[in-house]
């Protein structure tokens, strides 16, 4: 068994979806609310920037304090405090409400994926973490992929704020669930000590697979966060609809981080398999140079199968290395720099975009991927 009780799986699962669909539902929005509120591209790009930030800070305090308290507990507040900024972003007429209103939401994400994290690491085995974190990273792919698209559907057929009115009462309906999980601690809990998160980074290795995770991250948010605006520029037909659908690539993240287990197994050994990953993210920067519509749709699947590939990988390698001590603080310290990269990503590249145009904007990611690539590299196989 993947989990000390199967019945633990629905509960942790369907509430990764939505969470994460509530984190990435606005992206195949913001060209209608860039219009909506009569701001700039940047400035509704912010949207995404001003979730990231909190989410890159915050799970380093959550990490210390899932050392104490039990995931659930942190659960059944985060998750329903989420439900209800959503109702207050689908009534807001002012484009600063919203931004606040994500700026919360960056506080409570984390709180939730570090405990789900934590919960899911804490009750498996060193021998299955790595398939159990490789489920838990397909959920949040097909909660990213069921976000953007379904936001996007229902945008399209009854405007935006009905999207997150549906996406509340949904986190709602995952709350519920919650009630079925046992609130008792997770095992061997311990202390942290202030130097605690020191000691994580200075464990061999820990801290290139971070910078690297930091490196992947910025690459990806980068690309979901300005697509839509490239695809307004190569289609006055690039509805939100459209703009939505262009993000099913991310169902190939699913095939390809579930099947990371035994692509590691084949490769011998998960360093090589993320290079292996980043090498494929670096390739597929260049066919998203095209202007041509279908072969982006197409290399959507590849990028985001290579970036899955990656972080399914590199999260269960780091829960491995952790063993049972400070599990929550390195999954802390992982969500940390993970989304360190995003808020970078979902932001600075749109300033190469806007003076070099996308191919300048490519190329800058480029550059960011050989230097995952170069930290990765100093790292022993083990």
């Amino acid at each position: 068994m993947l989990l000390r009780k199967n019945s633990d799986l629905l509960p942790i699962i369907l509430n990764t979806i939505l969470v994460l669909s509530a984190l990435y539902a606005p992206q195949p929005l913001l060209p209608v609310l860039s219009r909506e509120f009569a701001v700039s591209r940047e400035a509704a790009a912010a949207l995404t920037t001003v979730t990231f930030i909190p989410l890159a800070l915050a799970p380093l305090a959550y990490g210390y304090l899932l050392e104490t308290v039990s995931p659930v507990r942190v659960l059944k507040w985060a998750v329903p405090l989420l439900a209800i900024s959503e109702l207050f972003f689908a009534a807001t007429n002012s484009f600063s409400i919203l931004i606040l209103i994500r700026l919360l939401q960056g506080l409570l994400v984390p709180a939730i994926l570090t405990s789900l994290m934590t919960y899911l690491s804490g009750r498996s085995s060193a021998d299955t973490v790595q398939r159990v974190m490789a489920l838990y990273i397909a959920a949040t792919i097909f909660g990213g992929f069921a976000g953007r698209a379904t936001s996007g559907l229902i945008a399209n057929l009854f405007g935006w704020r009905f999207s997150f009115i549906v996406l509340a009462a949904s986190l709602l309906l995952g709350f519920a669930t919650l009630f079925k999980l046992p609130t008792g601690g997770p095992p061997k809990l311990v202390r942290p000590q202030p130097q605690a998160m020191l000691e994580v980074l200075r464990k061999p290795g820990f801290l290139p697979i971070y910078l690297a995770i930091f490196c992947l991250f910025l690459i990806f948010a980068a690309v979901m966060n300005f697509l839509p605006f490239r695809l307004t520029e190569l289609s006055a037909q690039a509805d939100e609809l459209r703009i939505g659908l262009m993000y099913s690539g991310y169902m190939m993240g699913i095939v390809t981080s579930l099947g990371a287990p035994r692509f590691v197994a084949w490769i011998k050994g998960e360093i090589r398999t993320v290079k292996v990953g980043l090498f494929c993210l670096g390739c597929t920067l260049f066919g998203l140079g095209s202007a041509q519509i279908w072969l982006l749709f197409a290399m959507m699947f590849l990028f985001c199968g290579a970036m899955f590939l990656v972080h399914s990988t590199a999260s269960g390698l780091v829960n491995r290395l952790a063993g049972q001590e400070y599990r929550g603080l390195t999954n802390g310290l992982y969500v940390a720099f993970y989304y360190s990269g995003g808020s970078v990503g979902s932001f600075a590249p749109g300033i190469a975009y806007r003076h070099f145009g996308w191919s300048g904007f490519l190329l800058l990611l480029a550059v960011v991927c050989i230097l995952g690539f170069l930290c990765i590299g100093r790292v022993q196989s083990r």
